[in-house]
């Protein structure tokens, strides 16, 4: 199955949004979206059919040309089940002619299983589905931007776990995208089984799950050697690793600041940029390095060609 989930890496798939306008002004606009994955079939049996079904808030100016705009995909991090959040981030972000697409997770909001309690996904293998599910459909995303709207610059930016997808996506994506793992780990290895999820996590179930025999240390193990495939210093090198911004907290209970720094490590020319605070209040505090960030990245990328 591991093998299923992280196969051999092909170009992004084309999608079809349908769209409805949510509000409208003099001079944005904000839609929302509908596509089904563009995941192979192997991966749609896998996921819930609540899943099958990709949503997206698009949050735009209005009366600008394509080619003079850029457009950053927002990720969701651990627990995001809604839009808001992250129209929030990008939302004073218009003014400088950068678009906002938020993706809703699959086995998040609307697209969460009947079984699940919240965030609280039921089986490892949701974690990698919903982590391979996110990557396609981001990349997915970026493609449209670029051949359907055709935007004149692109990125992709998450918060924790949306984090390390948007570090994935970059390095994966054929053309440049500016990148943004915000307060992300190198992998979800550290998350779970060094960070304060470590507690949160059902060992023993895990443990009944896999053989009674083994013990907590053994399954800990398991869980590493399974959950390494998320570790982004495997992927390669983004296209562009100068419009590489990743930043992170001082004092961040779920990341230590070890793992940020080995992502800057095996992307040289990335840059890391620190704000005060935890994992949350970093956030809540520093809305605005964030966006300074999103903003610096983008101006670090080449205009494409206008169309003539």
């Amino acid at each position: 199955m591991i093998n299923q989930i992280f196969p051999e890496v092909e170009g992004p798939k084309m999608i079809k949004p349908m769209w409805r306008t949510v509000w409208e002004t003099k001079s944005a606009c904000l839609k929302e979206g509908v596509f089904r994955t563009p995941c192979d079939e192997q991966i749609i049996n896998a996921l819930p059919p609540e899943s099958h079904i990709a949503r997206v808030a698009f949050l735009a100016p209005k009366y600008v040309p394509p080619h003079k705009m850029a457009c950053v995909v927002h990720l969701a991090g651990t627990g995001d089940h809604s839009f808001e959040r992250r129209l929030r981030l990008g939302g004073p972000l218009l003014k400088e002619n950068i678009a906002t697409m938020v993706l809703e997770s699959p086995f998040y909001g609307q697209r969460r299983p009947f079984l699940q309690s919240g965030s609280k996904l039921l089986c490892v293998s949701d974690l990698l589905l919903l982590g391979r599910a996110t990557i396609e459909e981001a990349r997915s995303l970026l493609h449209w931007l670029d051949c359907e709207e055709g935007y004149g610059k692109m990125g992709v930016c998450g918060l924790s776990m949306g984090g390390v997808h948007a570090a994935m996506v970059g390095s994966l994506h054929p053309t440049p995208v500016a990148t943004f793992p915000f307060l992300s780990p190198h992998s979800a290895v550290v998350a779970f089984c060094e960070g304060v999820l470590k507690h949160a996590t059902a060992w023993d179930a895990l443990r009944e799950d896999l053989s009674a025999a083994m013990t907590l240390d053994q399954v800990q193990e398991r869980m590493r050697h399974v959950l390494s495939l998320t570790d982004v210093t495997r992927f390669p090198v983004p296209k562009a690793p100068n419009a590489v911004i990743l930043v992170a907290a001082t004092d961040d209970g779920y990341i230590p600041s070890h793992s940020v720094l080995e992502v800057q490590r095996a992307w040289p020319g990335s840059e890391v940029r620190w704000v005060t605070g935890g994992h949350v209040s970093s956030f809540i505090l520093h809305n605005g390095e964030f966006r300074r960030a999103i903003r610096d990245g983008l101006n670090r990328l080449q205009w494409k060609e206008s169309p003539l």
